[in-house]
C-alpha cells in the first residue's frame, strides 16, 4: 500500500534515523514496509526514497540507480538498510535536485562526483557499491535524509533554491550564472 509522504516541516525529517537489527530485516513487519516503499516510490516517480520520508525512522532509503535489465528499462532499483560511505571523490558538482518532501522546489547542490557505499541489502547481506554522477548523487541525498539533513541546508546560497516550474527560465537567463560553484 502506498505511504503518505512527509512534507518540508514535519518534525520527522529532520530526526537521525536509527540503525535496523538483523532480526528487524527479516520481519514480516519490515519487509512489509520496503515493499510499501517501492509501491510508493514508484507511484511517485522519484530516484529515491528514505524511511523518515514515510514516517519511519529507520535507516532504510530505496534508489533507482542500478543498471537496467535492458537498453530502454528503466533503472533498477536497491534497497540499502544501515548505509554509510566508505569513501567519496575529492571532486564535487553542483546540480539542481529535487525532493519528494518538497516537490515544489528545486535545490543546487554540491555532491561528491564518486561514492563507495556499504550496506545491507533487502536480506540483511552486506554489500559494497562505486558509484558514480548521478547515481551517486541519489544515494548522497538519501543518505542526508537519515541524518535529517535536507537539500536546502546544502544550498550554498538562497540563490540555488528555487520553484521547480522556473527551472526553464533560470537556465536559460545569461545574467544567472548556474557554473558559480563548480
Amino acid at each position: 500500500m502506498p505511504l503518505k509522504i512527509a512534507q518540508l516541516g514535519q518534525p520527522i525529517l529532520r530526526q537521525v534515523a536509527d540503525p535496523v537489527s538483523g532480526e528487524e530485516i527479516a520481519s514480516l513487519a519490515f519487509q512489509q514496509l520496503i515493499n510499501d516503499m517501492l509501491e510508493t516510490l514508484a507511484q511517485e516517480q522519484g530516484a529515491g526514497l528514505a524511511g523518515p520520508q514515510v514516517s519511519a525512522a529507520k535507516r532504510i532509503f530505496l534508489a533507482a540507480i542500478l543498471p537496467p535489465g535492458e537498453p530502454e528499462a528503466p533503472p533498477g532499483m536497491e534497497v540499502f538498510i544501515n548505509p554509510r560511505l566508505v569513501a567519496a571523490s575529492a571532486e564535487q558538482a553542483p546540480a539542481w535536485e529535487g525532493c519528494l518532501s518538497f516537490p515544489e522546489l528545486l535545490v543546487r547542490v554540491p555532491r561528491h562526483r564518486g561514492v563507495r557505499i556499504q550496506y545491507l541489502d533487502r536480506q540483511g547481506q552486506s554489500r559494497t557499491l562505486e558509484l558514480y554522477e548521478f547515481p551517486a548523487r541519489v544515494v548522497q541525498h538519501e543518505l542526508d535524509h537519515l541524518d535529517g539533513i535536507l537539500t536546502l541546508d546544502r544550498a550554498a546560497s538562497t540563490r540555488d533554491i528555487i520553484k521547480a516550474s522556473e527551472i526553464d527560465a533560470v537556465e536559460e537567463d545569461p545574467r544567472i550564472d548556474t557554473n558559480q560553484h563548480e
